[in-house]
């Protein structure tokens, strides 16, 4: 028998002991501990948290790990963990050279770098993203694709009455997007043809095998490798792709500036303010030279965080919307309202300005609901510096991961109330009729302390413009016995993509 028919006979027989009895929790193996139970959850593991914490009647647990791992695994949900943490107690929490091994693709970006480095390229990146000139370069770039993106894509799979993959329209749009906030250029990903862009693709790659790094370490992640479990094999060719397409754009970037094609200033609309010539001139002004590696590393953080989280939210924005129709519904009068108070011009296609739906609650309030069912990213971790004691009594220490699972956090009636599987974005509304607020370490989509998300008015932005031209102009329609279930990923998007038939809702 060959060595990983072999492996995987075990393996299989090792999933049967441990799970044969389903009224109890996963049994732990001598030696192995409960690392066989996390890998034999791994395809449905959203939801096994959610039913392990329900099992177990708490809020944290801990995940005791093989000794030839050498690290635990705390997981908690408690908000006051959560603000201890990320808020309270963070200087002793820096992500780590764990994280940096889990991301290793990110090399010394914002989302991997800590202490000084890490404070340097926050500052200028805030500045950058906060600047009046690319507030208007993103708000111009979101309604062109739209336009000249989105809208042709669905009219064509509408006309034709084919089925449409909106998880992939999405990843194409957000592709473009983020490519042209970031380097100037947009690719061109998103086309009625669905052209192959192989950045995109690798992208794709790399984080799906991302994930497993969560939980698993580098020794045990071999192993699977050679009995033929996991991805670590393609991801070094997909990581070769992200190097040569980033390098390309940083080279075209370099002869533009040289040339002097563009104003660093812009136009009226920001035109000429992308990130990438922003880091350079005020690289220069500032008189500090950042060399490739820096702008590699920078654009593939942005690029990840950009295209990945919005797309993600998009996609089950729109499944969650199309199953709900009185959520729909009400979106729809929001928009209306917000157009023609009186109800005479809104019976006709039209592209949303921003001005028009950036105040809008009720949608407001479905998007954030979206975010706190199905965050974009599933799961944080950090590894303390020092030993300490979580407010759920918890002791931690430098051996061990704190792990968030987003996904169960949203999940949790201690945290939500009885209704916290229910999808209602009333929730989200005062009783005046206002976006309510709720604290960042309870609603963690976005982060939460000093590490908050710099790009979380970018990413409502697009997702409002987005949702607004869809909702109004178009009926969505999920194809009947599609299966919708989260993929176990770096970035939760739906494991088959959202296989959707569009309609026009005027002629």
């Amino acid at each position: 028998m060959a060595p990983r028919s072999f492996f995987r006979t075990i393996l299989w027989l090792i999933d049967r002991w441990i799970f044969r009895d389903s009224n109890k929790l996963p049994r732990k193996l001598p030696f192995f501990g409960v690392l066989p139970a996390v890998l034999f959850t791994y395809n449905k593991l959203h939801d096994a948290i959610v039913e392990h914490l329900q099992m177990i009647g708490r809020t944290s647990y801990l995940i005791k790990l093989p000794w030839f791992v050498n690290m635990d695994i705390v997981g908690t949900v408690d908000p006051d963990d959560v603000y201890h943490v990320l808020i309270a107690n963070f200087a002793n929490y820096p992500k780590g050279p764990e994280m940096k091994r889990i991301f290793d693709v990110l090399g010394d970006g914002i989302f991997t770098s800590d202490f000084d480095p890490w404070k340097n390229q926050r500052k200028l990146a805030r500045l950058l993203i906060n600047h009046q000139r690319f507030q208007k370069f993103m708000v111009k770039t979101n309604w062109d694709k739209v336009e000249l993106g989105l809208i042709p894509v669905l009219e064509h799979f509408a006309e034709n009455s084919q089925i449409v993959d909106l998880q992939d329209v999405f990843q194409r749009l957000t592709f473009d997007t983020t490519s042209k906030f970031i380097t100037g250029y947009d690719p061109g990903c998103l086309a009625v043809d669905f052209p192959e862009v192989e950045f995109a693709k690798a992208m794709d790659e790399v984080e799906e095998a991302i994930v497993m790094r969560y939980f698993l370490p580098e020794n045990v992640l071999k192993f699977l490798s050679f009995v033929g479990i996991g991805r670590m094999k393609t991801t070094s060719k997909a990581y070769a792709t992200l190097d040569q397409a980033v390098a390309k754009y940083i080279s075209m970037k370099k002869e533009e500036l040289k040339k002097g094609n563009k104003s660093y200033e812009g136009d009226d609309n920001g035109e000429g303010f992308d990130l990438l010539t922003s880091y350079v001139k005020e690289g220069e002004r500032m008189g500090m030279v950042f060399d490739d590696k820096f702008f590699r590393d920078t654009i593939l953080n942005l690029m990840i965080a950009g295209r990945d989280t919005t797309s993600s939210g998009l996609t089950w924005f729109l499944w969650l919307v199309s199953t709900h129709p009185e959520v729909e519904k009400k979106i729809r009068e929001e928009l209306k309202a917000s157009i023609s108070p009186s109800g005479e011009e809104d019976e006709k296609f039209r592209i949303f300005k921003f001005d028009e739906i950036k105040n809008l609650v009720y949608l407001h309030a479905a998007l954030c609901e979206t975010l706190r069912l199905y965050p974009p990213v599933p799961f944080q971790h950090k590894t303390p510096l020092k030993p300490d004691i979580l407010p759920s009594g918890l002791h931690v220490t430098p051996k061990m991961k704190v792990m968030f699972p987003l996904y169960a956090m949203g999940r949790m009636e201690s945290i939500w109330g009885k209704d916290c599987k229910e999808f209602k974005p009333e929730r989200w509304i005062s009783e005046r009729g206002r976006v309510k607020h709720e604290p960042s370490y309870k609603f963690l989509a976005f982060n939460a302390g000093p590490r908050t998300c710099i790009g979380k008015e970018v990413a409502f932005t697009q997702m409002k413009a987005v949702a607004a031209a869809i909702i109004h102009n178009y009926n969505i329609q999920v194809v009947e016995g599609h299966p919708v279930i989260p993929n176990v990923s770096v970035i939760l998007y739906i494991k088959n993509g959202l296989k959707v038939r569009v309609t026009k809702r005027w002629k």
